[in-house]
Order: structure tokens, then C-alpha cells, then sequence
């Protein structure tokens, strides 16, 4: 029974991607592409971090390689070169994997914290060179190229370019799946696992994860090249830790240990970036949070989350949704609303445009206006409630894992206190 409802979900997903260009228009399909080029590239990082256990803090180096090797094609094919335009993103794939391969022999000499340092150190150093040398990355302003079309294929518009992401989308997820249940893939666990025991067996340990790192690199890219077609350009902000935060981000909040997890973390922050960034100055603060939020509370990110909770419904272990998940649920958004009016009201009133607004009004403070709402910040009122909605919700959502509200409106005692015996402290 769940495997059916598994692919009529499938279906249903597969039916909603192919339509969506006949159906949204082109916020949304450029939305889309961005949302696919983040899983493309988180799919590549969770290959080293989700797989064999390398954490590496420097992958938007082989991202933005890609980009850029992509770009120089392109204006290659524009000069009367030959190449599949579908394939570009190959080319992005194999910079990647060249660059990766020399990067990874050097970095997966050591592990844990001392890997994590090299990567870091080989990413700020194709950093201040793209910041340095103009010539091959063209500096501040980057560098441009356009898409050509290839036969009757063409690539002009935002739907075509969609077509071509979701197409090498689902030929990543393909690979890596098949990756992920391949013998190499079952060593690259074991590694991850217990790499001594790997070591007595007989494989050579540096050279498999020589090899993984640079599949990831490929792949990252890859996403690389995706985003060059997209964009047509190309600048050294790609090797900026903007982008290697962003891919660590997707990956957690998402969920490294299930397979679709980086999918599932890219798709919800690229989203929430789009459009927070229209509606606050604070948006990276609140993404922040999530973060945080999510290590403390939810390890195994948002995909091992939903996965948990399918294999207890299956199992017939617990609903799919009962009343403690709603408590929860109730208190996360009440304390996020908490949150989220301290934070504009701390952030407005400190702001310069504020003070200046101020002294234009010879000393009146005017009312912060938060999604349309006035509020005035010199009355205690929206601090109040800002506070009592983060602590009350923040105390509702802890409490989300037993069923918190029946005992509360029948005047009984929690559960906590139900279960602890007479003499002890609770």
C-alpha cells in the first residue's frame, strides 16, 4: 500500500513539473530553476558530507569553476565553435571533476577537523584569485555569454532553459540514486562509518575518497554549468562563503541522511529567500534561526523527520498527524510571530532611515508599520506581546511531543508530571 501511494505521489510530482510552464508564469519558472540548481549543487555536497562523512566548508569553489568553464563554452559556440547545447552542463561537470580530483587528492590526507580546514583553505584561495586575476574572471563586473540554440532545439526562452534543468535534475538524482546502492557507494558508507575496517579490507581508503570528492565536485559543477545556461553570466561573488553557507544550509535543514533531504532543504530556502528578501531586511536572520533551530531539535533535518513519521504510520506505531503535532505546530508559528515582531521593531527603530525620519519630525517617533500594521515602538504594547507570543510559543512548541493542550483544558497535570514518581523532582 505504500509503495503505490509512494508512486502516485511520484506521478502526481512528475505530472506538476512537466505542466508547470503551461501553468506559472515567469517568476515562477525562473524560481523553479533556481530551486533545482540549489538541489543539483546540495545533491553534489551531500555526496562527500551526507555519504562519506567529509564535511567540506569550500564547495563553492568547484560550483563556481563550473560556472565559469561553462560560460567560457559558451562564448566559444557563439564564435562559430561546436558543441551540444544540452550538454554544456557537462562541461561544468568536467571542471568540476578535474578541479576536484587534484583539490580532494591533497584535502582527504586528513579527516575531520583538519579536512574541513583544508577545504576552507582551497576555497578562499580560488577566491582572492578570481579577485585578482581579471583577465580569466573578469573582476567585479564578471563575465557574459548567450545561449545558442542547437538544431531545432531552442533555448531562448525561460521555459526552454526550465525543460533543460529539470531534464539534467532528474538524470543527477538517477546517478547519485544508482550511486548511493553500488558497491562503490557501500564502501564510501563503510568509510564514512568505520574507514579502519575498510582499510583491512583491503581498499585503499585515500584514493576512494579522492575519487568522491571529485564525483561531488562534478556534480556541483555541474549545477554550476546549469546556472551559467540560466544566467548567461558569470562572476567571482560565486566563490564568495555566501555560497558554500548556502549549500551547508540546504543540506541540514533538509536532512543530510536521507537521500532527497538536500532537495527538500534547497526547494524551502531557496523559496524562503525569494521571497523573503521582499518583505525584509532580516530575512538571512530568520534563516538563521531555522538553522538553529533545526540542528537542536530536528539533527536529522526535514526530510528524516518525514521519514520517521512515515515508518510510524506504516508500521501502525502513530498517527500521521495527532493532537500534540498541532500543539506544536500552534506554538512554533505563535513564537516565530513573537520573534519576528522584536526583530523589525529592534531592527526599524535602529535603523538610520528611522533616525532620520525622526529628526525630520523634530523628535516624534513614528509608528514601525510591519506587513501594514502600525506599531508604536515607544509604548509597551508590541514589545509585550512580542515577547509573551515568543516565550508562550516557544514553551507550547517543546512541549509538542506529548499532548500538552487535553491536559490543560481538563486542569490536569502534564504529562512530565504524570510520569514523574512521588519524591522525585521533576
Amino acid at each position: 500500500m505504500s509503495r503505490i501511494v509512494l508512486v502516485l505521489l511520484g506521478l502526481a510530482a512528475a505530472a506538476a513539473l512537466v505542466a508547470l510552464p503551461a501553468l506559472g508564469g515567469l517568476a515562477t519558472l525562473n524560481l523553479a530553476n533556481k530551486i533545482m540548481i540549489a538541489a543539483v549543487f546540495a545533491l553534489g555536497f551531500n555526496l562527500l558530507w551526507g555519504q562519506a562523512g567529509l564535511p567540506s566548508f569550500g564547495h563553492a569553489a568547484y560550483y563556481g569553476v563550473g560556472t565559469f568553464a561553462t560560460i567560457y563554452m559558451m562564448d566559444a559556440i557563439d564564435r562559430g565553435g561546436s558543441f551540444p547545447t544540452p550538454l554544456l552542463p557537462l562541461v561544468g561537470a568536467g571542471a568540476g571533476f578535474l578541479f576536484g580530483l587534484v583539490a580532494g587528492w591533497f584535502a582527504t590526507v586528513r579527516s575531520g577537523v583538519y579536512f574541513a580546514m583544508i577545504t576552507v583553505a582551497i576555497a578562499e584561495l580560488v577566491s582572492a584569485l578570481a579577485q585578482k586575476w581579471e583577465g580569466l574572471f573578469g573582476g567585479e563586473a564578471g563575465i557574459r555569454s548567450i545561449r545558442t540554440n542547437w538544431g531545432p532545439l531552442d533555448f531562448q526562452s525561460t521555459g526552454s532553459v526550465y525543460y533543460l534543468t529539470l531534464a539534467w535534475t532528474l538524470v543527477v538524482l538517477l546517478a547519485l540514486y544508482g550511486l548511493q546502492r553500488s558497491p562503490f557507494g557501500l564502501v564510501v558508507r563503510g568509510i564514512r562509518e568505520r574507514e579502519l575496517r575498510i582499510r583491512f579490507l583491503g581498499y585503499d581508503a585515500h584514493r576512494v575518497k579522492t575519487v568522491v570528492f571529485a564525483l561531488s565536485a562534478a556534480v556541483s559543477g555541474l549545477a554550476g554549468g546549469l546556472l551559467a545556461i540560466s544566467d548567461e553570466s558569470a562572476s567571482m561573488v560565486l566563490f564568495g562563503g555566501a555560497g558554500s553557507a548556502f549549500v551547508v544550509l540546504n543540506t541540514v535543514i533538509g536532512g543530510a541522511g536521507v537521500f532527497l533531504g538536500p532537495v527538500i532543504g534547497a526547494a524551502l530556502t531557496t523559496s524562503f529567500a525569494y521571497f523573503g528578501s521582499s518583505l525584509s531586511h532580516f530575512w538571512p536572520f530568520y534563516l538563521g534561526v531555522v538553522f538553529v533551530v533545526t540542528v537542536l531539535f530536528a539533527p536529522e533535518g526535514i526530510g528524516g523527520a518525514i521519514l520517521a513519521r512515515w515508518r510510524r504510520v506504516r508500521d501502525g506505531t502513530g498517527p500521521l498527524i495527532g493532537l500534540g503535532d498541532l500543539a506544536g505546530l500552534a506554538g512554533a508559528v505563535m513564537a516565530m510571530a513573537g520573534l519576528v515582531l522584536l526583530i523589525e521593531l529592534t531592527g526599524t527603530v535602529c535603523s538610520e532611515a528611522y533616525r532620520a525620519e525622526i529628526a525630520s519630525l523634530k523628535g516624534v517617533w513614528p509608528p514601525v508599520r510591519i506587513f501594514a500594521v502600525p506599531f508604536a515602538p515607544l509604548t509597551p504594547w508590541p514589545w509585550l506581546v512580542g515577547l509573551v507570543a515568543l516565550v508562550g510559543g516557544s514553551r507550547l512548541a517543546l512541549g509538542a511531543g506529548r499532548p500538552v493542550l487535553p491536559h490543560l483544558f481538563a486542569g490536569r497535570p502534564g504529562p512530565r508530571a504524570e510520569q514523574t514518581r512521588p519524591g522525585e523532582s521533576p
